[in-house]
């Protein structure tokens, strides 16, 4: 994994988060542009997709399973349900239980991000499989992922959320402040904290920690920051991809929000330096995730140094 945390501090543009009505399947239209070239090299392939949905439907369709096979895979093996077709055969059950009739496959391709990229996904799932099942020269699509953060304005929605609990219906319950501090926003809003190399990773390489710095582009208070990630298909000979950041068409991993005890104030070329680190210390649920944020702006209305947790259950 590389970290190339820079740039940030959004335009207008990126506050107003627009409708976020668009199909769900219309951020994967490049799925369906796989050149046949690249599938014509295929003879088995591996397709695993929990949860995929469609609008407000949450059914595992295995919809990437169709794809591979219309693009000329020779026979997809899926982790699904749902699917009938001569060239696919439907395993159900988890990926590290499931056998296969076959030693080897050439590829591997799973929608395993979830929000936050890392929350609820299934990397270790693909991590493992990979290991197991794959072909030596196979790879894993999508192969590389990258998480990115910016700092959002957003007055309105902190006291909604948050002021909120100084007083409900007259009644004083500001103690609950900090607890809902701490749970991430997933929501839709208006640059790059890492990127994950697939092929590289092994099994528990989700944990990291990463440096960051934020530079304003204008002079603006900030209650927030943000995160989203983009995914890419770097083995075709065409590169394809997608993102779910705020300028682009909205998914439904939307972007991630995480709310700052301090409203800063800063200037234009003023910059927040500091340290995101994730972990996944549940036993309960080891998808679960944990989040240390630490930041500091030494600025001219501004001087905060402070470190928060988030906790995405």
């Amino acid at each position: 994994m590389t970290n190339n945390g820079d740039e940030v501090a959004q335009d207008e543009s990126m506050c107003d988060a627009g409708e976020s009505t668009n199909a769900y399947f219309d951020s994967y239209s490049h799925f369906g542009n796989f050149p046949l070239s690249f599938f014509s090299r295929i003879h088995e392939s591996m397709c695993f997709s929990f949860g995929i949905c469609y609008r407000r439907c949450n059914l595992p369709t295995g919809i990437s399973s169709l794809f591979c096979a219309k693009a000329g895979a020779s026979h997809v093996y899926a982790v699904t349900q749902w699917i009938k077709s001569d060239v696919i055969t439907v395993l159900k059950g988890k990926i590290e239980e499931i056998e296969l009739s076959i030693p080897k496959v050439d590829v591997i391709i799973s929608e395993w991000m979830g929000y936050f990229l890392l929350f609820e996904n299934m990397l270790d799932s693909v991590l493992y499989a990979r290991n197991k099942w794959l072909v030596d020269g196979g790879g894993v699509l999508p192969d590389k992922a990258s998480l990115f953060l910016t700092a959002i304005e957003d007055s309105e929605y902190k006291e909604n959320k948050i002021e909120f609990w100084n007083s409900v219906y007259g009644f004083d319950m500001s103690c609950i402040k900090k607890k809902a501090m701490m749970e991430p926003l997933v929501d839709t809003v208006d640059p790059k904290l890492i990127t994950m190399d697939i092929s590289k990773m092994s099994s528990g390489d989700a944990s990291f920690t990463a440096p960051f710095k934020l530079v304003a582009q204008r002079n603006d208070y900030i209650h927030a920051l943000v995160a989203y990630f983009d995914v890419s298909f770097t083995m075709c000979h065409k590169l394809l991809g997608f993102s779910t950041g705020p300028k682009s068409r909205a998914t439904h991993w939307k972007q991630t929000v995480m709310y700052l005890e301090d409203v800063l104030t800063i200037c234009e070329g003023e910059t927040i330096t500091g340290s995101m680190s994730v972990s996944y210390n549940n036993k309960k649920n080891p998808r679960d995730v944990d989040i240390k944020l630490s930041y500091s702006l030494d600025g001219q209305h501004s001087k905060i140094s402070r470190t928060q947790h988030y906790k995405m259950r």
